[in-house]
C-alpha cells in the first residue's frame, strides 16, 4: 500500500490514533517506516471508554519523536457513540494537549458545527493552540470559523463526489495556506475508485479535484499541500518528505 502510494508520489505519511490505549500498535508502524509519522489520541467514537486517559499519558506519549500531532479528537453527533459531555470533555483534553506540547490537533467534526466551532473559540481564548478541521464535511461557516482563529482545513474523498459543489466551491475560495488534502483511510475512496477500500495513493485524485477548484496545476497543488502540512505538522521532518527513493512531497 505505501508503495503505491510512494509511485504515485505520496512522499510522507501521518497514521493517525483513534485510541491511547491502543498507540503502541501505531506507533509501530511509523517506527518500521522512515516517511511514516503518528499522532496520539482518542476519536470521539470511544470518548466514553477513554474518558479516564489522563492528560498527563496524552502528554507523556506525545513527547516520542515519532508523534507529529495530537488527535483525533472532538464531536460526532451523527452516531452518538458517547455522550455528548463526555465527547467535549475530551476534546478539550486533548485542546490542552495540543496547546502544552505545541503538536497540531486534529479535528474530527460531524453534524457538530456549531459546539465544535464554540469550543475551539473558547479554548482558543484560554491560550494559542494550531488545529486542522480533518476530512471537512460540515458546513462552510465552520471552516470560516476555523479560519478565522487561524486552523487548517483539510479536504479528502468527498471533495471528488458529484454532489460535492459546496466542498470544491469551498476548496477554491479559502486561503491558499491554510488548505490541506487527506485519504481518510479506509473510507472515502475519491472518484475515480469510490466505493473501494480507500489508501493513501489516492489521495492524488482528491489533490487533483481541489487543484482543478482552485484553477491551478496538480503540481502547483502538491507543492503548496506539502508547504501547509510541514508548517501545520512542525514536528514532521522536511527530510522525510520523499525520504523513499522515487517519491516526492503531495
Amino acid at each position: 500500500m505505501l508503495t503505491r502510494a510512494r509511485a504515485r508520489g505520496v512522499g510522507g505519511f501521518i497514521t493517525i490514533n483513534t485510541r491511547v490505549r491502543k498507540f503502541d500498535a501505531i506507533r509501530q508502524i511509523a517506527a518500521e517506516h522512515p516517511d511514516v509519522f503518528c499522532t496520539v489520541g482518542t476519536h470521539p467514537h470511544n470518548a466514553a471508554e477513554e474518558a479516564d486517559v489522563a492528560l498527563e499519558t496524552i502528554l507523556e506519549k506525545a513527547d516520542d519523536p515519532l508523534v507529529v500531532g495530537i488527535g483525533e479528537a472532538g464531536l460526532d453527533y451523527h452516531y452518538d457513540y458517547a455522550p455528548r459531555d463526555v465527547q467535549a470533555d475530551v476534546f478539550r483534553k486533548h485542546i490542552d494537549a495540543a496547546r502544552r506540547t505545541g503538536l497540531p490537533l486534529v479535528i474530527h467534526s460531524r453534524e457538530a458545527e456549531d459546539d465544535t466551532a464554540s469550543i475551539l473559540e473558547d479554548e482558543m481564548g484560554k491560550g494559542a493552540f494550531t488545529a486542522v478541521l480533518h476530512c471537512f464535511s460540515s458546513k462552510p461557516e465552520l471552516a470560516w470559523r476555523g479560519i478565522d482563529i487561524g486552523l487548517y482545513v483539510s479536504f479528502s474523498g468527498i471533495v471528488t463526489f458529484k454532489k460535492s459543489e459546496d466542498f470544491r466551491e469551498l476548496a477554491a475560495k479559502l486561503p491558499a495556506d491554510r488548505i490541506l488534502v487527506e485519504t481518510d483511510a479506509p473510507y472515502l475512496a475519491p472518484v475515480p475508485n469510490r466505493g473501494k477500500r480507500n489508501e493513501p495513493a489516492y489521495v492524488a485524485d482528491t489533490a487533483r479535484v481541489v487543484a482543478d477548484a482552485r484553477g491551478i496545476g496538480l503540481a502547483d497543488l502538491a507543492e503548496l499541500t506539502t508547504a501547509n502540512a510541514l508548517r501545520l505538522f512542525n514536528r514532521f521532518p522536511a527530510e522525510a518528505v520523499g525520504s523513499v527513493e522515487g517519491t516526492a512531497g503531495l
